[in-house]
């Protein structure tokens, strides 16, 4: 059961890794907006979960849990991809990747809120070299040198790490309780309605006829593999391990998606990004050790 919730991480920081580049392309073309975009995904996401659900599970939830999974869709869809899009469209996919690697640090200091446990000295000091990689690497953003990145993206990629980091927490509970394709369905529909307003007019204007095959490709990625497959797996995993050793598999995508980029948008992996890159992983190792003896 585990080495299954294992694999299925994997197979998530390997969709999740290509995905910048993949998003962004479509980003950089103009052919869709990030706010468009993003309405196209929780569409999808709805539309795909609740047919699954319907068909397959028909479980019914809790009252009392409803407001819970509002937070997630709030959290895990709405805030989480509405600023990764925007983010996306306005940095780097290196520094993307590198800034997300954060996840798993927040995820640990909400869970020890959440869950009340001491965080002791090597976790304080986890903590403090990789936020100071990741500040490091945003003040770096807005550097004419590095053109492809931004502030403003970069900081917008770094909400969307909290608001992720919120939502695996969130979840857990859930998972634990009911199955994936319940959850996903209510998430995916809280989601959307915070969504809606934000997207609508910018996806009612897109020239649909103009996509060339490749761009509709790289869509249809985005929306049946980063949407439906990434959450489902994602969620399958939650309901056996925990959201720290969930989030560890971030740690991944950094390498994944830096060496698709490199290829792809002749992007670069200077010495200054390898710099605040090895604080980032620092800080997650000497976390992930603490944790190791009691993490999944």
């Amino acid at each position: 059961m585990r080495f299954r919730a294992h694999l299925a991480l994997l197979s998530v920081a390997l969709i999740y890794g290509a995905n910048y580049t993949i998003a962004k392309k479509v980003l950089d073309l103009d052919y869709l907006t990030p706010n468009g975009f993003i309405l196209l995904r929780v569409i999808s996401g709805f539309v795909l979960f609740n047919i699954v659900h319907f068909l397959i599970i028909k479980e019914k939830v809790d009252r009392k849990d409803i407001g819970l999974l509002g937070l997630c869709g709030l959290f895990g869809i709405a805030i989480n991809q509405l600023f990764f899009f925007k983010g996306l469209g306005e940095t780097s996919p290196v520094h993307a990747s590198l800034i997300m690697v954060m996840t798993p640090i927040i995820v640990l200091i909400v869970s020890s809120i959440h869950l009340k446990e001491k965080i002791s000295s090597r976790k304080i000091s986890g903590i403090i070299l990789g936020m100071l990689g990741a500040v490091l690497l945003i003040l770096k953003g807005n550097s004419a040198i590095d053109s492809m990145s931004s502030l403003k993206g970069d900081v917008f990629v770094l909400i969307n790490a909290f608001s992720y980091a919120l939502y695996l927490v969130l979840v857990k509970n859930l998972m634990k309780k009911y199955h994936p394709f319940t959850v996903m369905k209510w998430i995916f529909s809280f989601g959307l309605i915070v969504v809606i307003p934000f997207g609508v007019g910018d996806l009612s204007e897109v020239m649909w006829s103009n996509f060339p095959t490749d761009i509709w490709i790289a869509i249809a990625y985005v929306l049946l593999f980063t949407t439906f497959l990434a959450y489902l797996l994602n969620a399958y995993a939650l309901s056996t391990v925990n959201p720290t050793t969930a989030s560890a598999y971030i740690y991944m995508q950094p390498l994944i998606a830096s060496t698709i980029a490199i290829l792809w948008y002749n992007d670069h992996l200077s010495w200054f990004k390898a710099l605040c890159g090895l604080l980032i992983f620092s800080g997650v190792y000497l976390i992930s050790m603490q944790m190791g003896k009691r993490s999944d």
